[in-house]
């Protein structure tokens, strides 16, 4: 990993605080910028951040302006108004609009070398219009996709089957949303598919405790956002997880959201699937084997997507 690394935020707010102080802590920046239009909270947030720095990797954290973000490393785009207690994600797209509209030419100005990671909702969308207005090569554009809704889906199957969350290995696919699909086809533990391991586990994997945790994955964001306002915690540290595989050129899988241009016979969009994310983006596409149902509920999933892009008017 370059030792002299450096990565903006814009937006700092719950998710843009709470991704600044994962990778913080993490120790995988030597220069951290966070941009905000409330300059004071931009300053307050890297203000309370700098002076936990006798804990950690040397860092030099500070807020400041677009040309201060100049030759960042990665560029993590937080900013937009936030998802409110009954609203979709897909509900923000007109909010979000305009604002990505003028944020990202001010990003590419200063930064044209750099990697995007789209995180704010509907980040599908989102990361289609800043690939749009970017210009920039789609392997350097990448949303957070579903890389939190999978960790939510691991966890959920480790707690009912009582093991490490990190020895499961399944994929939600789709939006990051409404429409997002469970891989139980793809699910396996200990090399055994999820019907197999339940057989010598719990002998309790019957259709309605997948349906079950299906419906608590999907919905676990408006569960949040009912009972404290936002999510921000583990989201930041997905991001910490793909901005991690990035720096360090890992080729790791992770579910971002990453443009298809034919696979899964879906073109011209961003959704959630299994990428090989390294050094340069989004190295791979991979196309791992649905079964029938699955692919139509990903079809369907990429077709709503498709409807959201289409009820606005990208002007470039």
């Amino acid at each position: 990993m370059n030792k002299n690394t450096k990565i903006s935020i814009i937006g700092a707010g719950f998710v843009g605080s709470s991704i600044a102080f994962a990778i913080m802590n993490g120790g995988l920046a030597s220069e951290i910028i966070i941009v905000d239009v409330n300059r004071d909270k931009a300053e307050g947030e890297t203000m309370d951040l700098a002076h936990g720095a006798a804990f950690v990797k040397p860092v030099d954290i500070r807020s400041g302006d677009y040309k201060d973000t100049k030759n960042s490393d990665i560029i993590i785009i937080t900013a937009g108004a936030a998802q409110k207690q009954g609203e979709t994600r897909l509900d923000l797209i007109t909010k979000n609009y305009n604002i990505f509209k003028s944020i990202t030419p001010e990003v590419v100005k200063y930064n044209p070398n750099a990697i995007l990671l789209v995180v704010s909702n509907p980040v599908d969308v989102l990361t289609y219009i800043t690939y749009k207005f970017s210009g920039f090569p789609k392997e350097r554009v990448i949303g957070s996709g579903t890389v939190l809704d999978t960790s939510r889906f691991r966890y959920m199957l480790s707690e009912h089957f009582e093991i490490d969350t990190r020895n499961i290995h399944t994929y939600i696919m789709g939006e990051h949303g409404d429409s997002e699909i469970a891989t139980w086809s793809l699910t396996n533990i200990a090399g055994m598919d999820v019907n197999e391991y339940c057989k010598v586990s719990c002998k309790k994997c019957d259709g309605s405790l997948k349906y079950e945790i299906y419906k608590y994955v999907k919905n676990a964001a408006y569960e949040i956002i009912k009972k404290k306002g936002a999510t921000y915690y583990a989201v930041s540290l997905a991001v910490r997880r793909i901005v991690e595989a990035i720096l360090r050129d890992e080729n790791s899988i992770l579910t971002t959201s990453s443009f298809l241009d034919g696979q899964y016979n879906v073109s011209d969009i961003y959704i959630g699937v299994p990428s090989i994310i390294g050094s340069t983006g989004v190295k791979r596409i991979l196309e791992v084997p649905l079964n029938t149902e699955e692919k139509l509920q990903f079809q369907n999933s990429a077709k709503e997507l498709k409807g959201s892009l289409n009820s606005i008017n990208i002007c470039i």
